[in-house]
Protein backbone atom coordinates (compact mmCIF):
# COMPACT_ATOMS: atom_id res chain seq x y z
CA UNK A 1 0.00 0.00 0.00
CA UNK A 2 3.35 2.62 0.91
CA UNK A 3 4.17 2.29 -2.51
CA UNK A 4 0.72 2.38 -4.05
CA UNK A 5 0.40 5.85 -2.84
CA UNK A 6 0.87 8.24 -5.83
CA UNK A 7 2.37 11.12 -3.59
CA UNK A 8 4.93 9.37 -1.58
CA UNK A 9 5.90 6.92 -5.10
CA UNK A 10 6.41 10.54 -6.98
CA UNK A 11 8.34 12.01 -3.86
CA UNK A 12 10.50 9.03 -3.40
CA UNK A 13 11.53 8.97 -7.44
CA UNK A 14 12.02 12.40 -7.34
CA UNK A 15 14.39 12.30 -4.36
CA UNK A 16 16.19 9.21 -5.70
CA UNK A 17 16.81 10.87 -9.57
CA UNK A 18 17.97 14.22 -7.84
CA UNK A 19 20.43 12.63 -5.77
CA UNK A 20 21.66 10.28 -9.07
CA UNK A 21 22.01 13.14 -11.15
CA UNK A 22 23.67 15.60 -8.70
CA UNK A 23 25.80 13.11 -7.72
CA UNK A 24 26.99 12.03 -11.50
CA UNK A 25 27.59 15.16 -12.60
CA UNK A 26 30.05 16.08 -9.93
CA UNK A 27 31.91 13.35 -10.65
CA UNK A 28 31.66 13.51 -14.46
CA UNK A 29 33.02 17.69 -13.43
CA UNK A 30 34.92 16.91 -11.14
CA UNK A 31 32.79 19.34 -8.77
CA UNK A 32 32.85 18.92 -5.06
CA UNK A 33 29.98 17.65 -3.89
CA UNK A 34 27.62 18.77 -1.32
CA UNK A 35 24.50 18.18 0.17
CA UNK A 36 22.87 21.34 0.24
CA UNK A 37 22.64 20.91 -3.12
CA UNK A 38 20.36 18.21 -3.13
CA UNK A 39 18.42 19.86 -0.25
CA UNK A 40 17.82 22.62 -2.08
CA UNK A 41 17.43 21.12 -6.16
CA UNK A 42 15.34 18.20 -4.82
CA UNK A 43 12.73 21.11 -2.67
CA UNK A 44 12.09 23.17 -5.49
CA UNK A 45 11.45 20.53 -7.90
CA UNK A 46 9.11 18.81 -5.64
CA UNK A 47 7.46 22.35 -4.55
CA UNK A 48 6.99 22.83 -8.87
CA UNK A 49 6.15 19.48 -9.63
CA UNK A 50 3.22 19.89 -6.75
CA UNK A 51 1.75 22.96 -6.61
CA UNK A 52 1.95 23.71 -10.09
CA UNK A 53 1.52 20.67 -12.40
CA UNK A 54 0.02 18.28 -9.65
CA UNK A 55 2.83 16.12 -10.91
CA UNK A 56 1.45 13.49 -8.17
CA UNK A 57 -1.61 12.38 -9.79
CA UNK A 58 0.66 11.57 -13.07
CA UNK A 59 -0.13 7.66 -12.69
CA UNK A 60 3.61 6.38 -14.04
CA UNK A 61 1.91 2.56 -15.16
CA UNK A 62 -0.10 5.09 -17.95
CA UNK A 63 2.76 7.75 -18.88
CA UNK A 64 2.59 8.86 -21.90
CA UNK A 65 4.51 11.56 -23.99
CA UNK A 66 2.13 14.24 -22.72
CA UNK A 67 3.22 13.05 -18.78
CA UNK A 68 6.98 13.15 -19.87
CA UNK A 69 6.87 16.61 -21.62
CA UNK A 70 5.04 17.94 -18.23
CA UNK A 71 7.30 16.39 -15.57
CA UNK A 72 10.22 18.18 -17.85
CA UNK A 73 8.95 21.35 -18.18
CA UNK A 74 8.53 21.39 -14.38
CA UNK A 75 11.83 20.19 -14.25
CA UNK A 76 12.39 23.51 -16.30
CA UNK A 77 10.18 25.54 -13.96
CA UNK A 78 12.43 24.38 -10.72
CA UNK A 79 15.37 25.16 -12.57
CA UNK A 80 14.63 28.96 -13.18
CA UNK A 81 14.12 28.91 -9.12
CA UNK A 82 16.88 26.75 -7.28
CA UNK A 83 19.74 28.13 -10.11
CA UNK A 84 19.61 31.67 -8.50
CA UNK A 85 20.03 30.84 -5.39
CA UNK A 86 22.82 28.45 -5.71
CA UNK A 87 24.17 30.44 -8.22
CA UNK A 88 24.32 33.96 -5.93
CA UNK A 89 24.38 31.87 -2.27
CA UNK A 90 26.43 28.96 -3.07
CA UNK A 91 28.68 30.33 -5.99
CA UNK A 92 27.32 27.21 -7.17
CA UNK A 93 28.89 27.35 -11.33
CA UNK A 94 25.61 27.89 -13.89
CA UNK A 95 27.62 25.23 -16.14
CA UNK A 96 27.11 22.73 -13.65
CA UNK A 97 23.36 23.55 -12.79
CA UNK A 98 22.70 23.29 -16.25
CA UNK A 99 24.35 20.26 -17.07
CA UNK A 100 22.78 18.63 -14.27
CA UNK A 101 19.25 19.87 -15.62
CA UNK A 102 20.12 18.45 -18.65
CA UNK A 103 21.45 14.92 -16.89
CA UNK A 104 18.30 14.70 -14.71
CA UNK A 105 15.78 15.89 -17.84
CA UNK A 106 17.57 13.17 -20.41
CA UNK A 107 17.55 10.31 -17.09
CA UNK A 108 13.68 10.93 -16.01
CA UNK A 109 12.20 10.84 -20.09
CA UNK A 110 14.06 7.46 -20.84
CA UNK A 111 13.26 5.98 -16.94
CA UNK A 112 9.76 6.88 -18.02
CA UNK A 113 9.86 5.61 -21.73
CA UNK A 114 11.02 2.52 -20.21
CA UNK A 115 8.92 2.15 -17.87
CA UNK A 116 5.87 2.94 -20.12
CA UNK A 117 7.06 0.02 -22.75
CA UNK A 118 7.48 -2.33 -20.24
CA UNK A 119 4.17 -1.97 -18.62
CA UNK A 120 2.55 -1.80 -22.00
CA UNK A 121 4.44 -4.82 -23.31
CA UNK A 122 3.05 -6.52 -20.17
CA UNK A 123 -0.78 -5.23 -20.85
CA UNK A 124 -0.78 -6.25 -24.42
CA UNK A 125 0.05 -9.57 -23.76
CA UNK A 126 -3.57 -9.95 -21.53
CA UNK A 127 -5.48 -8.60 -24.57
CA UNK A 128 -8.06 -10.71 -24.90
CA UNK A 129 -10.04 -8.86 -27.64
CA UNK A 130 -9.83 -6.75 -30.83
CA UNK A 131 -11.28 -3.46 -31.85
CA UNK A 132 -11.84 -1.26 -34.83
CA UNK A 133 -12.40 2.68 -34.73
CA UNK A 134 -14.77 4.39 -36.94
CA UNK A 135 -13.41 7.52 -37.48
CA UNK A 136 -9.92 8.78 -37.62
CA UNK A 137 -10.11 12.30 -36.82
CA UNK A 138 -9.50 14.15 -32.60
CA UNK A 139 -12.13 11.98 -31.26
CA UNK A 140 -10.93 8.79 -32.97
CA UNK A 141 -7.73 9.63 -31.23
CA UNK A 142 -8.91 9.75 -27.96
CA UNK A 143 -10.50 6.29 -27.90
CA UNK A 144 -7.63 4.89 -28.88
CA UNK A 145 -5.68 6.78 -26.22
CA UNK A 146 -8.63 5.48 -23.52
CA UNK A 147 -8.69 2.18 -24.09
CA UNK A 148 -4.87 1.66 -24.53
CA UNK A 149 -5.00 -0.34 -21.41
CA UNK A 150 -8.30 -2.04 -21.77
CA UNK A 151 -8.93 -5.27 -22.98
CA UNK A 152 -9.10 -4.72 -26.27
CA UNK A 153 -6.17 -4.74 -29.25
CA UNK A 154 -6.69 -1.88 -31.76
CA UNK A 155 -6.74 -3.74 -34.96
CA UNK A 156 -7.34 -0.46 -37.31
CA UNK A 157 -9.19 2.39 -37.79
CA UNK A 158 -11.67 2.85 -40.72
CA UNK A 159 -12.58 6.80 -42.12
CA UNK A 160 -14.34 7.32 -45.41
CA UNK A 161 -11.76 10.08 -46.36
CA UNK A 162 -9.74 8.26 -49.23
CA UNK A 163 -7.06 10.66 -48.93
CA UNK A 164 -5.76 8.98 -45.50
CA UNK A 165 -5.76 5.36 -47.05
CA UNK A 166 -2.39 3.80 -46.90
CA UNK A 167 -1.51 6.04 -43.82
CA UNK A 168 -1.45 5.45 -40.18
CA UNK A 169 -1.68 6.70 -36.67
CA UNK A 170 0.85 5.65 -33.81
CA UNK A 171 1.52 2.60 -36.44
CA UNK A 172 -2.59 1.64 -36.31
CA UNK A 173 -3.57 1.97 -40.05
CA UNK A 174 -6.26 3.77 -41.58
CA UNK A 175 -8.44 1.43 -43.94
CA UNK A 176 -12.24 1.49 -45.74
CA UNK A 177 -14.61 -0.49 -44.35
CA UNK A 178 -14.65 -2.78 -47.48
CA UNK A 179 -12.09 -4.91 -45.36
CA UNK A 180 -14.16 -6.11 -43.29
CA UNK A 181 -16.63 -6.85 -45.35
CA UNK A 182 -14.42 -8.58 -48.27
CA UNK A 183 -12.03 -10.41 -45.70
CA UNK A 184 -14.85 -11.64 -43.49
CA UNK A 185 -13.03 -10.07 -40.61
CA UNK A 186 -15.26 -10.64 -37.14
CA UNK A 187 -14.60 -7.79 -34.53
CA UNK A 188 -15.50 -7.70 -30.90
CA UNK A 189 -16.25 -4.43 -30.44
CA UNK A 190 -16.66 -1.20 -33.12
CA UNK A 191 -16.35 2.31 -31.90
CA UNK A 192 -18.23 4.80 -33.70
CA UNK A 193 -15.53 8.06 -33.64
CA UNK A 194 -17.37 10.24 -35.27
CA UNK A 195 -19.88 12.79 -32.97
CA UNK A 196 -21.12 14.90 -35.78
CA UNK A 197 -22.86 12.41 -37.44
CA UNK A 198 -26.58 11.88 -37.92
CA UNK A 199 -28.72 9.16 -38.04
CA UNK A 200 -28.32 8.63 -41.85
CA UNK A 201 -24.76 7.96 -41.57
CA UNK A 202 -24.83 6.10 -38.31
CA UNK A 203 -27.70 3.67 -39.23
CA UNK A 204 -25.67 2.52 -42.26
CA UNK A 205 -22.64 1.90 -40.63
CA UNK A 206 -24.67 -0.23 -38.35
CA UNK A 207 -26.48 -1.92 -40.98
CA UNK A 208 -23.78 -2.41 -42.92
CA UNK A 209 -21.34 -4.03 -40.26
CA UNK A 210 -23.54 -5.50 -37.55
CA UNK A 211 -23.23 -8.97 -39.13
CA UNK A 212 -19.45 -8.58 -38.69
CA UNK A 213 -19.03 -7.17 -35.35
CA UNK A 214 -20.15 -8.92 -31.79
CA UNK A 215 -20.75 -5.05 -29.96
CA UNK A 216 -21.06 -1.79 -31.70
CA UNK A 217 -21.00 1.57 -29.44
CA UNK A 218 -21.07 5.10 -30.33
CA UNK A 219 -20.01 8.71 -28.99
CA UNK A 220 -23.30 10.22 -28.28
CA UNK A 221 -22.76 14.26 -29.36
CA UNK A 222 -20.04 16.85 -30.46
CA UNK A 223 -20.85 18.68 -27.29
CA UNK A 224 -20.36 15.74 -24.98
CA UNK A 225 -17.01 15.17 -26.68
CA UNK A 226 -15.49 18.21 -26.73
CA UNK A 227 -16.70 19.14 -22.62
CA UNK A 228 -15.17 15.86 -21.85
CA UNK A 229 -11.91 14.76 -21.37
CA UNK A 230 -12.19 10.76 -21.49
CA UNK A 231 -14.35 9.73 -24.19
CA UNK A 232 -14.04 6.08 -22.83
CA UNK A 233 -17.17 6.79 -20.62
CA UNK A 234 -18.87 8.15 -23.34
CA UNK A 235 -19.00 5.77 -25.67
CA UNK A 236 -22.29 3.53 -25.29
CA UNK A 237 -23.96 0.58 -27.30
CA UNK A 238 -25.69 2.11 -30.05
CA UNK A 239 -29.44 2.81 -29.53
CA UNK A 240 -32.53 3.59 -31.10
CA UNK A 241 -31.94 7.26 -30.41
CA UNK A 242 -28.94 6.75 -32.09
CA UNK A 243 -30.42 5.61 -35.22
CA UNK A 244 -33.66 8.12 -35.34
CA UNK A 245 -31.15 11.18 -34.03
CA UNK A 246 -32.41 13.94 -36.69
CA UNK A 247 -28.90 16.34 -34.90
CA UNK A 248 -29.70 19.36 -36.79
CA UNK A 249 -26.11 21.25 -38.16
CA UNK A 250 -28.18 25.01 -37.99
CA UNK A 251 -28.41 25.45 -34.34
CA UNK A 252 -27.10 28.36 -32.89
CA UNK A 253 -26.85 28.08 -29.20
CA UNK A 254 -25.32 30.97 -28.78
CA UNK A 255 -28.27 33.60 -29.69
CA UNK A 256 -30.42 31.06 -27.51
CA UNK A 257 -28.27 31.25 -24.73
CA UNK A 258 -27.95 35.65 -24.92
CA UNK A 259 -32.37 35.52 -25.40
CA UNK A 260 -32.72 33.13 -22.11
CA UNK A 261 -29.59 34.81 -19.98
CA UNK A 262 -30.57 36.80 -16.98
CA UNK A 263 -34.29 36.96 -17.98
CA UNK A 264 -37.42 35.78 -16.11
CA UNK A 265 -38.85 32.84 -17.64
CA UNK A 266 -42.35 30.78 -16.55
CA UNK A 267 -42.96 27.13 -18.29
CA UNK A 268 -46.17 25.74 -18.00
CA UNK A 269 -46.12 22.17 -17.60
CA UNK A 270 -42.76 22.28 -16.48
CA UNK A 271 -42.60 18.73 -15.07
CA UNK A 272 -43.53 16.68 -18.25
CA UNK A 273 -40.65 15.60 -20.71
CA UNK A 274 -40.56 18.66 -22.99
CA UNK A 275 -41.15 21.17 -19.87
CA UNK A 276 -38.74 19.89 -17.93
CA UNK A 277 -35.92 19.90 -20.64
CA UNK A 278 -36.98 23.37 -21.25
CA UNK A 279 -36.55 23.95 -17.91
CA UNK A 280 -32.57 22.79 -17.81
CA UNK A 281 -31.81 24.58 -20.56
CA UNK A 282 -33.09 27.65 -19.40
CA UNK A 283 -31.08 27.50 -16.16
CA UNK A 284 -27.71 26.23 -17.71
CA UNK A 285 -28.62 29.42 -19.78
CA UNK A 286 -28.29 31.48 -17.01
CA UNK A 287 -32.05 32.44 -16.63
CA UNK A 288 -32.36 35.14 -13.47
CA UNK A 289 -35.69 33.22 -12.40
CA UNK A 290 -37.68 29.92 -13.63
CA UNK A 291 -41.12 29.98 -12.27
CA UNK A 292 -41.90 26.29 -12.75
CA UNK A 293 -45.53 25.72 -13.12
CA UNK A 294 -47.88 22.15 -13.02
CA UNK A 295 -50.41 20.41 -11.51
CA UNK A 296 -48.79 17.51 -11.17
CA UNK A 297 -47.05 17.47 -7.59
CA UNK A 298 -44.90 13.82 -8.65
CA UNK A 299 -43.43 15.67 -11.72
CA UNK A 300 -42.85 19.27 -10.51
CA UNK A 301 -41.12 17.79 -7.22
CA UNK A 302 -38.71 15.67 -9.82
CA UNK A 303 -37.56 19.26 -11.48
CA UNK A 304 -37.41 21.19 -8.46
CA UNK A 305 -35.09 18.26 -7.38
CA UNK A 306 -33.10 17.61 -10.25
CA UNK A 307 -32.30 21.69 -10.80
CA UNK A 308 -32.48 22.27 -7.28
CA UNK A 309 -31.51 26.29 -7.16
CA UNK A 310 -32.47 29.47 -5.82
CA UNK A 311 -33.54 30.88 -8.69
CA UNK A 312 -36.49 28.46 -9.26
CA UNK A 313 -40.14 28.84 -7.76
CA UNK A 314 -42.31 25.47 -8.18
CA UNK A 315 -45.81 26.40 -8.55
CA UNK A 316 -48.30 23.50 -8.13
CA UNK A 317 -51.37 24.89 -9.79
CA UNK A 318 -53.27 23.99 -13.52
CA UNK A 319 -53.17 26.12 -15.79
CA UNK A 320 -57.23 26.35 -15.92
CA UNK A 321 -57.50 28.27 -12.70
CA UNK A 322 -57.14 32.05 -13.98
CA UNK A 323 -57.30 34.21 -10.75
CA UNK A 324 -54.07 31.87 -9.54
CA UNK A 325 -52.30 32.27 -12.97
CA UNK A 326 -52.96 36.07 -12.46
CA UNK A 327 -51.46 36.15 -9.22
CA UNK A 328 -48.22 34.25 -10.50
CA UNK A 329 -47.92 36.63 -13.30
CA UNK A 330 -48.38 39.65 -10.67
CA UNK A 331 -46.13 38.65 -8.32
CA UNK A 332 -43.05 37.33 -10.68
CA UNK A 333 -43.45 39.33 -13.96
CA UNK A 334 -42.25 36.92 -16.10
CA UNK A 335 -40.45 38.16 -19.86
CA UNK A 336 -40.64 34.65 -21.18
CA UNK A 337 -43.71 32.42 -21.18
CA UNK A 338 -43.44 29.02 -22.61
CA UNK A 339 -46.46 26.92 -22.59
CA UNK A 340 -46.13 23.27 -22.96
CA UNK A 341 -48.48 21.99 -20.17
CA UNK A 342 -51.38 20.08 -21.87
CA UNK A 343 -53.08 16.57 -22.36
CA UNK A 344 -51.62 14.94 -25.37
CA UNK A 345 -51.82 11.20 -24.76
CA UNK A 346 -54.43 10.59 -27.59
CA UNK A 347 -56.21 7.75 -26.31
CA UNK A 348 -56.64 8.89 -22.94
CA UNK A 349 -58.08 12.21 -24.29
CA UNK A 350 -60.74 9.88 -26.61
CA UNK A 351 -62.32 8.71 -23.19
CA UNK A 352 -61.74 12.36 -21.28
CA UNK A 353 -62.82 14.88 -24.27
CA UNK A 354 -64.18 17.31 -21.31
CA UNK A 355 -61.11 17.64 -19.28
CA UNK A 356 -59.20 17.55 -22.29
CA UNK A 357 -60.81 21.01 -24.09
CA UNK A 358 -60.70 22.74 -20.64
CA UNK A 359 -57.19 21.96 -20.21
CA UNK A 360 -55.80 22.31 -23.18
CA UNK A 361 -58.11 25.47 -24.18
CA UNK A 362 -59.00 27.41 -21.71
CA UNK A 363 -55.68 26.78 -20.08
CA UNK A 364 -53.43 28.35 -23.11
CA UNK A 365 -56.27 31.00 -23.71
CA UNK A 366 -55.65 31.87 -20.14
CA UNK A 367 -52.20 31.73 -20.31
CA UNK A 368 -52.47 33.88 -23.19
CA UNK A 369 -54.89 36.71 -22.04
CA UNK A 370 -52.75 36.49 -18.67
CA UNK A 371 -49.35 37.27 -20.61
CA UNK A 372 -50.84 39.94 -22.81
CA UNK A 373 -52.18 41.86 -19.67
CA UNK A 374 -48.97 41.51 -17.82
CA UNK A 375 -46.78 42.97 -21.07
CA UNK A 376 -45.00 39.47 -21.34
CA UNK A 377 -42.22 39.86 -23.89
CA UNK A 378 -42.46 37.20 -25.56
CA UNK A 379 -44.86 33.92 -25.53
CA UNK A 380 -44.40 30.49 -26.89
CA UNK A 381 -46.77 28.11 -27.28
CA UNK A 382 -46.02 24.02 -28.08
CA UNK A 383 -47.71 22.30 -30.73
CA UNK A 384 -48.02 19.19 -32.19
CA UNK A 385 -48.19 18.29 -35.90
CA UNK A 386 -51.68 16.30 -34.91
CA UNK A 387 -52.97 19.83 -34.93
CA UNK A 388 -52.67 19.54 -39.08
CA UNK A 389 -55.86 17.84 -40.74
CA UNK A 390 -56.65 16.90 -37.00
CA UNK A 391 -58.14 13.28 -36.78
CA UNK A 392 -58.55 12.93 -32.65
CA UNK A 393 -59.34 15.52 -30.10
CA UNK A 394 -56.16 16.18 -29.03
CA UNK A 395 -54.94 17.41 -32.56
CA UNK A 396 -58.32 19.47 -32.52
CA UNK A 397 -57.78 20.92 -29.62
CA UNK A 398 -54.16 21.98 -30.37
CA UNK A 399 -55.42 23.53 -33.34
CA UNK A 400 -57.63 25.68 -31.63
CA UNK A 401 -54.97 26.67 -29.38
CA UNK A 402 -53.29 27.97 -32.49
CA UNK A 403 -55.85 29.86 -34.32
CA UNK A 404 -56.37 31.47 -30.72
CA UNK A 405 -52.11 32.37 -30.60
CA UNK A 406 -52.21 33.70 -34.23
CA UNK A 407 -55.34 35.59 -34.26
CA UNK A 408 -55.53 37.22 -30.66
CA UNK A 409 -54.78 40.96 -30.21
CA UNK A 410 -51.09 40.61 -28.83
CA UNK A 411 -50.41 44.33 -28.00
CA UNK A 412 -46.61 44.31 -26.64
CA UNK A 413 -46.54 40.64 -26.48
CA UNK A 414 -44.87 38.34 -29.31
CA UNK A 415 -46.75 35.26 -29.67
CA UNK A 416 -45.66 32.21 -31.48
CA UNK A 417 -46.39 29.01 -31.53
CA UNK A 418 -43.95 25.95 -32.18
CA UNK A 419 -45.53 22.78 -34.10
CA UNK A 420 -43.24 19.25 -34.54
CA UNK A 421 -43.83 15.38 -34.17
CA UNK A 422 -42.94 12.96 -31.67
CA UNK A 423 -40.18 13.42 -29.14
CA UNK A 424 -38.06 10.27 -28.18
CA UNK A 425 -38.23 9.73 -24.79
CA UNK A 426 -41.64 11.67 -23.97
CA UNK A 427 -44.04 9.82 -22.02
CA UNK A 428 -46.25 9.42 -24.35
CA UNK A 429 -43.80 8.07 -26.82
CA UNK A 430 -43.61 4.23 -28.64
CA UNK A 431 -39.84 4.13 -27.15
CA UNK A 432 -40.85 3.55 -23.49
CA UNK A 433 -43.50 1.27 -24.43
CA UNK A 434 -41.35 -0.93 -26.53
CA UNK A 435 -38.73 -1.12 -23.79
CA UNK A 436 -40.53 -2.14 -21.26
CA UNK A 437 -42.39 -4.86 -23.38
CA UNK A 438 -38.72 -6.32 -24.28
CA UNK A 439 -37.98 -6.31 -20.69
CA UNK A 440 -40.68 -8.52 -20.22
CA UNK A 441 -40.22 -10.75 -23.10
CA UNK A 442 -43.44 -9.90 -24.32
CA UNK A 443 -44.06 -9.57 -28.12
CA UNK A 444 -44.15 -5.92 -29.50
CA UNK A 445 -47.37 -4.30 -29.88
CA UNK A 446 -48.12 -2.33 -33.25
CA UNK A 447 -51.21 -0.97 -34.46
CA UNK A 448 -51.10 -1.34 -37.88
CA UNK A 449 -48.02 -2.26 -40.37
CA UNK A 450 -47.77 0.94 -42.22
CA UNK A 451 -48.12 3.61 -39.56
CA UNK A 452 -45.40 6.46 -39.25
CA UNK A 453 -44.45 9.17 -37.44
CA UNK A 454 -41.88 11.89 -36.89
CA UNK A 455 -39.42 11.65 -34.52
CA UNK A 456 -36.57 14.16 -32.74
CA UNK A 457 -34.74 13.90 -29.52
CA UNK A 458 -35.52 15.95 -26.86
CA UNK A 459 -32.95 18.03 -26.05
CA UNK A 460 -32.47 19.12 -29.73
CA UNK A 461 -36.24 19.81 -30.39
CA UNK A 462 -36.38 21.72 -27.50
CA UNK A 463 -33.12 23.76 -28.88
CA UNK A 464 -35.03 24.23 -31.86
CA UNK A 465 -38.23 25.09 -30.50
CA UNK A 466 -36.19 28.76 -28.17
CA UNK A 467 -34.58 28.94 -31.45
CA UNK A 468 -37.84 29.41 -34.00
CA UNK A 469 -39.16 31.48 -30.72
CA UNK A 470 -36.36 33.72 -31.57
CA UNK A 471 -36.91 34.53 -34.91
CA UNK A 472 -40.81 35.19 -33.95
CA UNK A 473 -42.09 38.98 -34.04
CA UNK A 474 -45.66 37.74 -33.26
CA UNK A 475 -48.90 35.58 -34.72
CA UNK A 476 -46.18 32.96 -36.42
CA UNK A 477 -46.39 29.84 -36.64
CA UNK A 478 -42.84 27.72 -36.94
CA UNK A 479 -42.71 23.83 -37.99
CA UNK A 480 -39.50 21.98 -37.03
CA UNK A 481 -38.22 19.86 -40.10
CA UNK A 482 -38.66 16.55 -38.58
CA UNK A 483 -37.17 14.92 -41.44
CA UNK A 484 -38.50 11.40 -43.12
CA UNK A 485 -41.22 9.55 -41.01
CA UNK A 486 -40.63 6.39 -39.64
CA UNK A 487 -42.47 3.43 -40.01
CA UNK A 488 -43.48 2.17 -36.33
CA UNK A 489 -42.69 -1.54 -37.64
CA UNK A 490 -39.73 -0.55 -38.71
CA UNK A 491 -38.54 0.50 -35.35
CA UNK A 492 -39.93 -2.48 -33.34
CA UNK A 493 -38.00 -4.30 -35.76
CA UNK A 494 -34.52 -2.03 -35.20
CA UNK A 495 -35.46 -2.74 -31.53
CA UNK A 496 -35.42 -5.87 -31.60
CA UNK A 497 -32.39 -6.16 -33.57
CA UNK A 498 -30.45 -4.45 -31.06
CA UNK A 499 -31.72 -5.66 -27.91
CA UNK A 500 -30.47 -9.16 -29.22
CA UNK A 501 -34.12 -11.08 -28.46
CA UNK A 502 -34.95 -12.74 -31.93
CA UNK A 503 -37.17 -14.90 -29.94
CA UNK A 504 -39.49 -11.59 -29.94
CA UNK A 505 -42.49 -10.82 -32.71
CA UNK A 506 -44.47 -8.02 -33.72
CA UNK A 507 -48.35 -7.95 -33.05
CA UNK A 508 -50.43 -5.92 -34.85
CA UNK A 509 -53.65 -4.42 -32.53
CA UNK A 510 -55.44 -2.22 -34.92
CA UNK A 511 -55.43 1.96 -35.12
CA UNK A 512 -57.23 3.40 -31.42
CA UNK A 513 -59.23 5.70 -31.06
CA UNK A 514 -58.54 8.98 -33.06
CA UNK A 515 -55.58 7.71 -34.08
CA UNK A 516 -53.83 8.28 -37.44
CA UNK A 517 -52.04 6.29 -40.41
CA UNK A 518 -49.51 9.26 -40.69
CA UNK A 519 -49.02 12.54 -39.31
CA UNK A 520 -48.64 15.78 -41.21
CA UNK A 521 -46.44 18.85 -40.41
CA UNK A 522 -47.78 21.52 -43.03
CA UNK A 523 -51.12 22.77 -43.96
CA UNK A 524 -50.51 24.40 -47.13
CA UNK A 525 -47.63 23.84 -49.76
CA UNK A 526 -47.09 27.70 -49.19
CA UNK A 527 -45.33 27.44 -45.86
CA UNK A 528 -41.73 28.88 -46.55
CA UNK A 529 -38.49 28.31 -45.04
CA UNK A 530 -36.89 30.64 -42.87
CA UNK A 531 -33.03 31.43 -42.52
CA UNK A 532 -32.74 28.34 -40.84
CA UNK A 533 -32.66 25.00 -42.28
CA UNK A 534 -34.63 22.88 -39.98
CA UNK A 535 -37.20 25.77 -39.02
CA UNK A 536 -39.92 26.48 -41.82
CA UNK A 537 -42.98 29.18 -40.86
CA UNK A 538 -46.82 28.05 -41.55
CA UNK A 539 -49.18 30.38 -43.93
CA UNK A 540 -51.60 32.70 -41.81
CA UNK A 541 -55.11 31.40 -40.93
CA UNK A 542 -56.90 34.32 -40.10
CA UNK A 543 -59.84 33.83 -37.57
CA UNK A 544 -62.28 36.81 -36.36
CA UNK A 545 -61.09 36.88 -32.65
CA UNK A 546 -64.22 37.83 -31.35
CA UNK A 547 -66.42 35.54 -33.40
CA UNK A 548 -63.29 32.87 -32.42
CA UNK A 549 -63.79 33.99 -28.67
CA UNK A 550 -67.65 33.08 -28.65
CA UNK A 551 -66.78 30.24 -30.38
CA UNK A 552 -64.20 29.14 -27.62
CA UNK A 553 -66.76 29.80 -25.03
CA UNK A 554 -69.82 27.73 -26.93
CA UNK A 555 -66.95 25.13 -26.95
CA UNK A 556 -66.62 24.94 -23.25
CA UNK A 557 -70.34 24.78 -22.36
CA UNK A 558 -71.26 22.60 -25.08
CA UNK A 559 -72.34 18.80 -24.10
CA UNK A 560 -71.35 18.22 -28.03
CA UNK A 561 -67.62 19.06 -28.49
CA UNK A 562 -67.02 17.39 -31.14
CA UNK A 563 -69.61 19.25 -33.01
CA UNK A 564 -68.20 22.73 -32.09
CA UNK A 565 -64.62 21.60 -32.72
CA UNK A 566 -65.41 20.65 -36.30
CA UNK A 567 -67.30 24.35 -36.18
CA UNK A 568 -63.93 25.98 -35.12
CA UNK A 569 -61.63 23.46 -37.18
CA UNK A 570 -63.21 22.53 -40.67
CA UNK A 571 -60.47 20.46 -41.33
CA UNK A 572 -61.19 18.02 -38.15
CA UNK A 573 -62.37 14.17 -39.72
CA UNK A 574 -62.53 13.21 -36.39
CA UNK A 575 -61.68 9.18 -36.35
CA UNK A 576 -63.71 7.33 -33.86
CA UNK A 577 -62.19 4.15 -34.54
Amino acid sequence: MFFKNSIIMGVIINLLLTSYSVFAVSTLVNYDFYLINILIIFTIREMAASIFFGDYKLSLPKSSSKTISIKNFSGILAFLGYAPLLYFMYDTPLDYLIIELIFFLFTQSIILSLYQYYYFAQHSSRKTKNMVIYGAGVSGMRIKSDYKYSEYKLLYFIDDDKDLYNSSIDGINIVPKDIILENNYYIDLLIIAIPSANRDKITQIHDELKNYVKEIRNLPSIDSVLNNKLCYGLAKDVTIDDLLARRPKDLNKTVIKKFLHGKVILITGAGGSIGSELARQSKNAGAKKLILVDHSEFNLYKIDEELKSRTIIPILQSVTDGNLLEKIFAKYKPEIVIHAAAYKHVPLVEGNIDGTILNNVLGTQNCIDISIKHNVKKFVLISTDKAVRPANVMGASKRVCELYSQNVVPHNTEIVAVRFGNVLGTSGSVLPKFKKQLESGQDLTVTHPDITRYFMLIQEACELVLQAALLGKGGEIFILDMGEPVRITDLAKKMIELSGKDEIKIKFTGLRKGEKLYEELLLDDSDKKTKYEFIMVAKPTFYDISKLSEDIEELLKSDNKIKILKKIVPEFNHNEI
